[in-house]
């Protein structure tokens, strides 16, 4: 089974995956409440910017494949 890698970088899901078990460690090791809102924070940031890059790089090679798909129909 392969796995959609595009498809998870994408998802909330796994981005709230992922920022429940930095919280989880920052707790575990006894990182003040600021600093782990901080590195929640980024973590946050950096997967929305992920997604946002990925997504639009779909839509554009979407986008891409049907202007050719126009090109070779006329």
């Amino acid at each position: 089974m392969k796995i959609d890698w595009v498809q998870k970088l994408t998802s909330r899901k796994f981005w709230a995956a992922i920022v429940a078990v930095i919280t989880c460690v920052c707790v575990i090791f006894g990182v003040d409440e600021l600093t782990t809102e901080q590195v929640t924070a980024l973590v946050m940031a950096v997967g929305a910017l992920i997604a946002y890059i990925l997504g639009e790089g779909f839509v554009d090679a979407q986008r891409a494949k049907n202007q050719e798909k126009d090109g070779e129909e006329k």
